[in-house]
């Protein structure tokens, strides 16, 4: 962590300098805003966390209810969603508060006696070592707690404005095309409308979105034909295997998926309530709680449930159903213009939430979008970039339904229709990676090349996100994780993997060096006047010596910039391999050298040699706008 470099720092160095319009933000919600997010769940929450870092943009976030939320509805968090957290700072707290999932069990009934259950397999949950990062179980509102406090940290002083409900759109022409209609829902405003006009508009106002509503996007897929109810209690129990995640499968009482929650006391039941019948018009909904906890010691016999405390329960319908686009762009408008108002989160993908995806995912849209925002707004980038988002979350989200059909409907079978008694068990292991987070992979665009070059980092597959790998830095010689190095800055990252050849002598990364930091045709040469020279682009090298073997003065400038007004040199670009866990060897990478491109929202853009630096010019120049924005209104974080 960086904070010295624009004098001596105090305090909690979490704390941004405020900078821009974070520089006495104005309470109320302005008429004019750059971005108006609808909706502090985690789709909304992380793009606001996400454009908290560009001072120079205007975001505003609203929220109907009138506060934080208290109870969560979800509570999985996926490997994927820890490196995210990682980038914005907050990972190894809410770790320590959390449930970590290492192991789940399996249980089926008793072939001895299939009234009972009897406990069948236990299969570890990352079997591969997918990620250094762990499954965990927390309440979806300390989630949403965290984002709000990097927000309010950060150089905007980012607050959500409670107590505004969204009811219209309509999108115009002008500086601010998006007129907003809100309306006041507490406070002696009550029931009263304001307008608020907009550059751009994201909702994430779940299932039922208005903000969908208002572009004309219609939800597809499967009517809801299997009905869950799902608890989170305080029990008294004898069920052994109580604290930890369990699949429980009964003879003919139907199945649970059993969550252990955060605490160390509560714990998480999905309890199968069978099929719905097409006239039920919903009766099954007003399932009582007490029907639910019956249900569920009929599953877990001869075991039973004391239920002592109900903190949360609801009952829900399985259905999957997606919009065909994510932002208001028209199938005959596509190439045509650019768009304005985007949807994330559940308000354009909502499934089941026993594969625990849909907040892992609506956070994944929102970093998505959160950066395009940020570059186009702020100058970095034309509107072209935003046309991406939609292009790649709404193939995610398909391959996310599709892999949830088929979990959903495993857990709804009974144990006779299974032809393999291992079925369930072996399923979940062999999709690990998918509900890790780390299946999506996106295809060749603006923002992502062709994998021309991909046999010299396969360990870093192009659309892939950047798994992360050992290395020793080389001025305190701390052994590091290079991937925790990228905070979620908004910056690109160009990781350079150095050649064999000692830092000084004259060999290929020298080359690159000299010509990443003095050709006009590098994409550094985009960054503002003014403005630190890494302000845009974290330029980072991993040398093939240990620290010991790497000479920190012959390392060319190009990985030591002047930061600050200071202009101090910054030693922290530059790394060793650890000699214990080599990362050309862990992620594939040539002997020769290469050049791996990261976004922003840390997913690999593209991989080069050392010598392709017309390659990597070409790659950038459509994404680039030459810096001509005031130094005050460049990103301030590193």
């Amino acid at each position: 962590m960086q904070f010295h470099h624009h004098g001596y720092v105090s305090g909690d160095p979490r704390i941004q300098p405020a900078a821009g319009v974070g520089i006495d933000r104005p309470t109320d919600l302005p008429d004019e805003v750059d971005v108006l997010i609808v909706g502090t769940g985690p789709a909304g929450i992380v793009t606001a966390a996400q454009l908290s870092q560009f001072p120079g943009v205007t975001t505003r976030i609203v929220e109907r209810r009138g506060g934080r939320l208290a109870i969560g509805q979800a509570d999985g968090i996926q490997a994927r969603s820890v490196e995210t957290f990682q980038a914005f700072g907050f990972a190894e707290r809410i770790i320590a508060e959390a449930y970590r999932i290492t192991e789940m069990a399996f249980w089926k009934p008793d072939p001895a006696n299939p009234a009972t259950i009897v406990r069948s397999a236990r299969t570890l949950d990352d079997p591969g070592g997918i990620s250094e990062f762990p499954h965990l179980i927390v309440n979806q509102a300390r989630v949403l707690d965290y984002f709000g406090e990097f927000m309010a940290n950060s150089p905007t002083r980012m607050t959500p404005d409670y107590g505004l409900e969204f009811r219209s759109l309509a999108v115009g022409e002008g500086d601010y095309p998006v007129t907003v209609t809100l309306a006041h829902t507490a406070g002696p405003d009550e029931g009263q409308e304001r307008l608020v006009r907009a550059k751009y508009v994201v909702g994430a106002d779940g299932a039922r979105s208005k903000v969908r509503a208002s572009i004309g996007c219609t939800m597809a897929g499967d009517q809801a034909n299997h009905a869950w109810g799902v608890m989170d209690v305080l029990a008294s129990t004898d069920f052994p295997d109580i604290r930890l995640k369990c699949a429980i499968q009964s003879h003919d009482g139907g199945s649970i998926l059993l969550i252990p929650r955060e605490g160390g006391h509560l714990f998480r039941m999905y309890v199968d309530l069978g099929e719905v019948g097409p006239d039920d018009k919903g009766a099954v909904r007003s399932t009582s709680i007490e029907q639910i906890i019956a249900k569920a010691n009929a599953i877990v016999h001869p075991y039973t449930l004391d239920v002592r405390n109900v903190a949360w329960h609801s009952v829900y319908e399985v259905g999957h159903r997606l919009t065909d686009r994510f932002d208001d762009v028209l199938p005959a408008e596509l190439g045509t213009r650019t768009p304005r108002v985007f949807i994330t989160g559940d308000a354009c993908h909502t499934h089941s939430a026993k594969a625990g995806q849909g907040m892992n995912v609506s956070m994944q849209d929102g970093f998505n979008i959160g950066w395009k925002l940020g570059h186009v707004l702020e100058g970095r980038s034309p509107e072209s970039l935003l046309s991406t988002y939609s292009a790649e979350r709404q193939v995610v989200a398909k391959n996310l339904i599709d892999f949830d059909k088929v979990w959903s409907t495993l857990m709804a079978k009974k144990p006779e229709e299974f032809e393999n008694p291992s079925e369930l068990e072996d399923f979940y292991v062999r999709t690990a990676e998918f509900p890790a987070g780390f299946m999506t992979e996106y295809s060749p665009s603006l923002i992502v090349a062709e994998a021309a070059h991909q046999n010299l980092a396969t360990g870093f597959p192009v659309g892939k996100r950047f798994k992360s790998a050992p290395v020793q830095r080389v001025c305190d010689t701390n052994p590091l994780q290079l991937g925790h190095q990228a905070t979620a800055d908004g910056r690109w990252r160009i990781y350079v993997f150095a050649d064999a050849a000692p830092a000084g002598a004259q060999s290929p990364v020298a080359d690159f060096a000299e010509w990443i930091a003095n050709s006009p045709d590098s994409p550094l040469a985009a960054t503002p006047s003014g403005a630190d020279r890494d302000a845009w682009f974290d330029v980072k090298v991993i040398y093939q010596q240990d620290h010991t073997g790497v000479d920190i003065g012959a390392v060319p400038a190009a990985f030591k910039p002047e930061v600050g007004p200071f202009k101090l040199t910054y030693l922290e670009k530059v790394y060793g391999t650890d000699p214990k866990a080599d990362i050309f060897d862990l992620r594939g990478i040539d002997r020769g050298g290469a050049v791996v491109v990261v976004r922003p929202d840390q997913y690999v853009a593209n991989v080069l040699p050392l010598t392709a630096t017309a390659e990597l010019a070409e790659f950038f120049a459509p994404l680039l706008q030459s810096g001509t924005r005031a130094p005050e209104f460049q990103n301030s974080a590193k």
